[in-house]
This record gives structure tokens, C-alpha cells and sequence, in this order.
């Protein structure tokens, strides 16, 4: 166990040129929403000892982030409640604000006349742009520190990587000196006067002005403990069967972490720690550790030095080239939107994947690349195509909004991070899946008929 209280320093950096004050320590949490394994809160809590001066936690709500629906953020807040309580049994107060983040954190930090600002990362626009907003505005030391990643974003490579081939060697040569245990984290000493009202996140849900058709998940409990549980459960049970497994929907043979780790609820660190000292074997070891970091966070590569991550002119040059000349090509079918939100296309097995997504707000990996390669098959061009596929994966699924979504329907629809393949209709050089190569991997009816039946099988 380490039991240093300080951390690796090159998993924060400076977002602007001013030094820390004499005032009290915020740290902004936005994607990493969780008391353990928090690079972020303990990088503040050290600030905070460091400048002996109180921490406050705060937390942003925009007026509407890229569309997310109730079920997100009912998710997140049900995780944030957990976060909040031991937030306040250390001491340390969390604070709600309303509004634009980039000018409430500036005027929050003019108010509380704050020594130094710490964020969590995020390779994302909107929030890289409040970010920079915020930095400029105030008139102390800005940090953000990598709390999502194994390895800095910004230090695993200087820029978008070819492949997953091309940033193994980079993130591989740093994984001895990030993969490591977590410090324990210490609260700092609080003023004993200073205030730590519990927050309402009953009357903050009823509050917010989003679209409230889309019903919370009941079968997936948010928040850090229950994202912990579901690790023993992936560890003690399943991942044996992890890379051979892995691409049947059936075998329930994957982690279940995803909507944990989009919202911040568990630590990719920590997840990969345990499974590192697991009792299953080297390849499945391996074979999880490889989609857990080495995937994942080219995924983080691809959003941070690709501004266009969520449209299609992201995407490799050959791989628009090839889907250009082939977007005059024959369609057996074609499908609006709305018809693909409904799943109304004559193939089952994309419905039944579409209705899991709706329905229980996830869909096995293995679901999703046939799903959007499908959408490319049957949509009237490329570009719509990615547009249907980013839309109903960003409403739909509770990882929705990610760069993992992001680089997954890049992949699927626009070779990012593939090479080109054998020529065919449509697709160009894309790679190709179809309905029969499924069945040659799993029991398709089976698939087909647990996704029909009701309730949806329980994680817990």
C-alpha cells in the first residue's frame, strides 16, 4: 500500500499563468464524482493542507448538457447523494450551483475570495470551453488533474494516435509509474464553525428543465458503492471468462462498469489495479486490462486532439473518401430517424439491440458495433448515419456523451482506428458486419428473446 499523501505531480497541470492566495481551496468536480480513488479530491486536499486553508467541493449544473434526459441525471444524482454524504461526514462541504459553469465558478471564486481552483479532466469541448472561460476569469491558480485516466491525457502522447497499436508502446512505457495503489485520503482540518448543510437532490431533479419522457433505469443502482460491488461481482465471477467471452451478449462474461466509469462513480485506475492482482488468468487479465486502458483511453486521445469527435468530419481521410464514392449506392433499405428510435427495421436482431438501449439504458459492446454499422448500411448517407448513431446513443445510453460513445461510432461507421478492408457496396473499405457473422458467435434467438422479456435482468 502506498501511504504517501502526496500524488504523482504530472497528473495535474496548470490552465492559467496566476499563482495559489491566501483563501480557501475549491475543487470543481464535474466528471469524476466519487469520494475514493479521486486523484482530484486528494490533489485538493493536499492543496488545501499545503495552503492550510478550508476545502470546498462544487458542483456545476449548466442549463442543459448535450440533451441528457432524466435517466442521467437522475443516475448522476443518486451517485453525487452518496458522494455528498461522505463529502460531509469528512467535513467537507459540497456546494450546487446553477448556470453557465464557465462565469458561476468565476463569480463563486470572486465571492469566497478562493486561494486555488482544482477541476477534474475532461477531453471534451463544452467543458474544456467553461474551463477556459473560468481560468482566465479568476484571479488565482487553476489546475486540472486527470482523475479518469490511468495516464495524463495530455502526457500519454502530444497528439491524436493512428491506432491502438500506435499509443500501446506510449501508455505501456508509463504504466509502472501510473497504474499504482491510491494514498489514503486524508480530509484536511475544517474550521469547526464552517457550515455543511446537507444538499437537496430531490428538489435540484424537479428543478431542472430536461426531457422527462425518458424515464430512469431501476435495474442498475448508481453511486460508488454499488459500482464497487459490481467489480467483486466482475471479479470473483466472470472475468475468467472475459477474453474468450467477451463478444457474446449472452455470456454475461463483460464488466457491467461502463456506466459507472462515464459518470465517475469507480476509478479506471482502481479497476484496473484489481483486476491486475486478481486470481484469473494472464490472458484474461490481459484481455480486460487492454479494453480498460489501453481502448479506453485512446478514446480519451481522440476527443482531446480531435475537435470534430462528434461528426463525421472527423473522421480518416480514406475512410470519408471510400464512404463518399459508395454513398450513391443501393440501399435494400432505408430508415428515418424516428424508425430507428423505434426500432422498426426488418431486422430483429438490430431491434432487439435498439429496445435493450431504450429500455435499459446499456447494450453489450460486441450490440453496438452491429448497430451502428447497420445504421450506416440502412441511412440515407454517411454523414446522417453518424449523426442518428451519436443521437440515439447520446439519449439513450447511460455512457452516452463519452468519448468512448464518440470513438465507438467512429469506429463502427468511419474506420477510426482500423485500416481499410475489402472493398463492398455502401460500406467502401469500411469493415463489414453482418446479422449471419453474429450467429456464428452467439445464439442470436437468444439474444432476441432476453431482450423481449420483461423485467430486464437485474445487475445486483
Amino acid at each position: 500500500m502506498n501511504n504517501s499523501q502526496e500524488m504523482d505531480q504530472r497528473r495535474a497541470r496548470r490552465l492559467n499563468s496566476r499563482q495559489d492566495q491566501r483563501g480557501p481551496v475549491i475543487y470543481w468536480m464535474s466528471r469524476d464524482q466519487r469520494y475514493q480513488n479521486n486523484w482530484a479530491l486528494l490533489f485538493a486536499c493536499q492543496k488545501s493542507r499545503q495552503l492550510q486553508q478550508p476545502l470546498e467541493v462544487l458542483f456545476t449544473l449548466a442549463p442543459s448538457f448535450l440533451g441528457a434526459p432524466l435517466r442521467h441525471y437522475d443516475f448522476m444524482f443518486k451517485g453525487l447523494a452518496e458522494v455528498e454524504a461522505s463529502l460531509r461526514n469528512a467535513g467537507i462541504p459540497m456546494t450546487v450551483i446553477f448556470g453557465n459553469p464557465g462565469e458561476t465558478v468565476a463569480a463563486l471564486v470572486e465571492k469566497r475570495q478562493t486561494g486555488a481552483v482544482i477541476s477534474d479532466f475532461s477531453p471534451l469541448t463544452p467543458v474544456r470551453q467553461w474551463k477556459q472561460h473560468a481560468a482566465a476569469a479568476i484571479p488565482c491558480a487553476f489546475y486540472e488533474v486527470d482523475a479518469h485516466n490511468i495516464v495524463p491525457c495530455w502526457l500519454a502522447s502530444p497528439k491524436q494516435e493512428y491506432a491502438a497499436r500506435t499509443i500501446r508502446p506510449r501508455l505501456s512505457a508509463l504504466r509502472k509509474s501510473f497504474l499504482t495503489p491510491f494514498p489514503q485520503l486524508t480530509p484536511p482540518c475544517q474550521p469547526d464553525n464552517l457550515p455543511c448543510p446537507p444538499v437537496n437532490w430531490d428538489e435540484l431533479l424537479n428543478m431542472l428543465d430536461v426531457d422527462r419522457s425518458l424515464k430512469p433505469v431501476t435495474h442498475i443502482i448508481p453511486g460508488e458503492a454499488s459500482a464497487e460491488q459490481r467489480l467483486r461481482r466482475f471479479l470473483n465471477h466472470e472475468i475468467d471468462r472475459y477474453a474468450d467471452k467477451r463478444n457474446d451478449p449472452n455470456a454475461e462474461a463483460v464488466s457491467g462498469l461502463s456506466p459507472y466509469l462515464h459518470f465517475g462513480q469507480i476509478s479506471a485506475q482502481h479497476a484496473a489495479l484489481q483486476a491486475s492482482r486478481s486470481l484469473a488468468s494472464q490472458t484474461n487479465r490481459d484481455a480486460f486490462i487492454e479494453e480498460l486502458f489501453i481502448r479506453r483511453e485512446l478514446a480519451e486521445n481522440y476527443c482531446f486532439y480531435n475537435e470534430k469527435y462528434d461528426a463525421f468530419d472527423s473522421l480518416p481521410e480514406w475512410a470519408k473518401a471510400t464512404l463518399m464514392e459508395h454513398a450513391a449506392d443501393q440501399r435494400d433499405y432505408r430508415y428515418s430517424p424516428e424508425e430507428f428510435e423505434q426500432a422498426k427495421t426488418h431486422d430483429p436482431l438490430w431491434n432487439a439491440a435498439q429496445r435493450s438501449l431504450v429500455e435499459t439504458g446499456v447494450m453489450h459492446g460486441y450490440m453496438r458495433m452491429y448497430w451502428a454499422k447497420k445504421i450506416l448500411e440502412w441511412s440515407t448517407s454517411p454523414a446522417a448515419a453518424f449523426d442518428i448513431a451519436i443521437m440515439l446513443n447520446d439519449r439513450y445510453s447511460l455512457d452516452g456523451r463519452d468519448p468512448n460513445g464518440y470513438a465507438g461510432v467512429a469506429w463502427s461507421i468511419g474506420g477510426l482506428h482500423d485500416r481499410p478492408w475489402s472493398e463492398r457496396p455502401v460500406y467502401g473499405k469500411i469493415r463489414y458486419m453482418n446479422a449471419s457473422g453474429c450467429a456464428r458467435k452467439f445464439d442470436v434467438n437468444r439474444y432476441i428473446a432476453s431482450v423481449t422479456a420483461q423485467p430486464p435482468p437485474m445487475l445486483f
